[in-house]
């Protein structure tokens, strides 16, 4: 099994100390370097080449949400967590708007801390429920001044969602999984499964971003 290759930027260093301990007691993850602030953080990732960045936000030199920015811009395949002590609107919102695979604050317990990695190293997204009504407020709503105000008129759609339809919209916009949404309806994991592919193959989308553009596009948020 390849292991998750892991990069720690953290201004300071009993916190990467601790992430490193943690992180290195658990098979299939290894931290391969070090940085204690941003500008340092985008010359380790451009020699070491990890699959995930764990970094804070407030650092020297340049922040997180800013590195986090920067490895976007730069088209890098870097999957980034950002673990934060803040869970205030602002911060979450710059962290998205900057491109973070994930959002975790420093509180979270160790079995969220690896659900978190492991979930944005395989390519998901992974933001803790204290954020998450935040993201949802901000971006499936467009209610952040970061966003352009004036929204256009929702096209009329070509397809037309049950009632079932609509409500798994709704959850997997959310950012509920497959089991919360079974429980949620009171269904079947699979039957849950079934109808989230059916709804993404109907509105012709292959992620949650492409789903979420699409709702909004469409009026149907």
């Amino acid at each position: 099994m390849n292991k998750i290759n892991v990069v720690l930027a953290d201004d300071h260093v009993l916190v990467r100390d601790g992430i490193r301990a943690l992180l290195e007691d658990q098979e299939g993850i290894q931290v391969i370097d070090e940085a204690s602030n941003g500008r340092e953080a985008l010359e380790v990732i451009k020699k070491s080449k990890p699959q995930v960045l764990i970094v804070d936000i407030r650092m020297p030199e340049m922040t997180g949400i800013e590195v986090v920015g920067e490895i976007n811009r730069t088209g890098s395949e870097v999957k980034t967590l950002v673990l934060s002590m803040h869970d205030s609107e602002e911060y979450v919102v710059q962290a998205i708007q900057a491109g973070a695979d994930g959002y975790l604050l420093k509180g979270a317990s160790k079995e969220e801390f690896l659900k978190a990695l492991n979930k944005v190293a395989s390519g998901g997204k992974y933001f803790t429920g204290d954020v998450s009504a935040i993201i949802m407020n901000n971006f499936v709503n467009g209610n952040t001044n970061t966003v352009v105000a004036a929204k256009p008129a929702p096209k009329e759609a070509p397809f037309k969602l049950t009632k079932r339809e609509k409500q798994i919209l709704g959850l997997v916009l959310e950012l509920k999984n497959n089991k919360d949404i079974a429980d949620e309806l009171q269904i079947s994991k699979r039957t849950a499964e079934v109808h989230r592919f059916n709804l993404m193959k109907k509105l012709e989308v292959s992620n949650l971003k492409e789903l979420t553009d699409k709702a909004k596009e469409f009026g149907l948020v």
